[in-house]
């Protein structure tokens, strides 16, 4: 076992897919380039080939319409995408074509694509630079939704998303690029729809997924010296959601904080707490708080972005809110 950063496993998983299978390709804009994507496809164009390794014009939907169809083709494709913002130039081909596709044709059509999604935050980029968009592709059938926050999941959920035959859309996020983690070296997949219990507690449940997974488990730790005992889920998948490890962990603390990178109103967070309300309210002992953005674009400022993106500070006052809490009457 060796140590990779978070970009590192990235660009591990795209050679390996590479190499093993040939069906498999990337298409996107600035995949050459590290200004893009940072390390996480470094070399790769020089390794596999231009032909296999293709960087396009400024055509978000041209090129995913060219994926879906490629896909739909037998090739099993991996679009990029590095500013998740600007994908939206490509929800036509996303959620008219590829999410539709095999339930149109009675299940006799496959659509293995890959919808690689990187959300850029910070450093002034403002409001067209840094959205977190997973809740607008969590509505759509037949769209999966993962978001990795561990090197060891970067790697293992590519690799699945690309060997699944359904269309996922795989989100990963800038400020996770230089973690670094455990990762085997031999190519293997990560469960889709599956979460991770990071932490185990019992007073209350953390759900995060993605950056906020991090600054959850971070949050933790800053709560033990208040003994305060949380558990932390990571949700790794959003769609399909994990219900059955959040429903036994809330059953067990009574208490949950939802944490998401998103926008509050209507957004991830909005979604896991209804479905807490749903397998587990009989055993909550306090109302559900959420920690996620504020509904408004993002500014430019750094002392402005500095309150905008929640981290662990945020996370550990949710936490201590929802201790302070009156315990629930039992219905």
């Amino acid at each position: 076992m060796r140590r990779l950063s978070y970009g590192e496993a990235i660009r591990e998983a795209f050679a390996q897919l590479l190499s093993q299978d040939p069906d498999v390709f990337v298409i996107g804009q600035g995949v050459w380039s590290p200004w893009y994507v940072g390390a996480s496809m470094q070399g790769l164009d020089a390794e596999f080939g231009t032909e296999r390794v293709i960087d396009t014009p400024v055509s978000e939907s041209a090129v995913t319409g060219m994926a879906v169809g490629a896909a739909l083709a037998g090739k099993r494709p991996i679009v990029v995408h590095p500013r998740m913002d600007f994908m939206l130039l490509a929800a036509d081909p996303i959620i008219n074509e590829a999410a539709n596709w095999s339930y149109m044709s009675g299940g006799r059509a496959a659509v293995p694509l890959v919808i690689r999604g990187i959300i850029n935050r910070g450093g002034l980029q403002a409001a067209q630079h840094s959205q977190a968009l997973q809740a607008f592709y969590m509505h759509v059938p037949g769209l999966k939704v993962v978001m990795p926050s561990t090197p060891y999941d970067a790697k293992g959920l590519l690799i699945a998303a690309v060997m699944d035959d359904n269309p996922v859309m795989y989100i990963d996020d800038r400020w996770l690029y230089d973690d670094t983690g455990d990762v085997p070296e031999k190519p293997y997949r990560v469960p889709l729809g599956k979460a991770a219990v990071r932490r185990e507690g019992t007073d209350i449940t953390i759900v995060a997924s993605s950056f906020m997974a991090r600054e959850a488990t971070t949050a933790a730790t800053m709560l033990e010296d208040e003994r305060i005992s949380a558990e932390v889920i990571d949700l790794r998948s959003l769609k399909p959601l994990d219900i059955d490890t959040i429903a036994e962990s809330v059953r067990k603390t009574g208490r949950v904080i939802v944490a998401d990178g998103g926008w509050r109103t209507c957004g991830a967070s909005a979604e896991i707490a209804s479905v807490v309300g749903e397998v587990a309210f009989d055993r909550l002992r306090a109302p559900v708080v959420r920690v996620a953005l504020p509904d408004c674009p993002a500014p430019m400022s750094a002392p402005l972005e500095e309150a905008y993106y929640p981290r662990a500070r945020q996370i550990a006052d949710a936490v201590r809110q929802a201790m302070r809490a009156a315990p629930s009457a039992r219905i």
